[in-house]
């Protein structure tokens, strides 16, 4: 990126105290604006830098392109119970015939239909593409011959992290990849 780069695609890759990313996916970063008022407010420390400059009549600075936060912020325990997770769980594959799928293609299952006292839980719910998840319908898997091809169940937030570093973003800018895949194994 050199100085005409519209500020809009200047965002800043935000790292733990640790230095790993706060999210893989979606990944943790702020935009330009954000980025800019952590450093005055003395919160981060700037790890790599943008050819892009900013200036006010006072003062000019490079915009920051990752940070690391200064104080630690501990990583929630249990993800939350959401579409994105679950989708990212189990991969953007409809559980029953294996395929990829994009978002707007997938739904959920229910493993044990809510009309035979299912519940909606990490234990119960798999991504389905919409022709499975219409085969399937109200029926048990013993009963359509249709098996989830992961068991599903609650992962952990590690687990979440590792599936979302497989789903990189369409925008990663060459400053990133020293802190977004650190802990693989360097070539010789």
């Amino acid at each position: 990126m050199d100085v005409t780069t519209p500020l809009d695609h200047c965002p800043a890759l935000i790292l733990n105290a640790d230095y790993r990313p706060l999210s893989y996916f979606p990944l943790s970063t702020w935009s330009w604006q954000e980025a800019v008022k952590a450093v005055f407010r003395e919160t981060v420390t700037v790890l790599s830098e943008y050819e892009r400059v900013i200036r006010s009549p006072a003062w000019e600075m490079k915009l920051p392109s990752v940070l690391a936060l200064r104080e630690y912020i501990p990583n929630n325990r249990t993800p939350a119970f959401t579409r994105f997770n679950v989708f990212l769980r189990d991969g953007y594959r409809c559980q029953y015939c294996g395929r990829k799928f994009r978002t707007q293609d997938l739904t959920f299952d229910h493993v044990i239909p809510r009309s035979r006292g299912g519940r909606t839980t990490w234990d119960n719910i798999v991504t389905a593409c919409q022709s499975c998840n219409i085969l399937k319908g109200n029926r048990m898997p013993h009963e359509c011959h249709m098996y989830p091809q992961r068991e599903p169940d609650r992962p952990s937030v590690f687990e979440l992290q590792e599936y979302g570093r497989k789903f990189p973003p369409s925008f990663l800018h060459r400053s990133w990849g020293d802190f977004l895949y650190w802990d693989v194994e360097l070539e010789a």
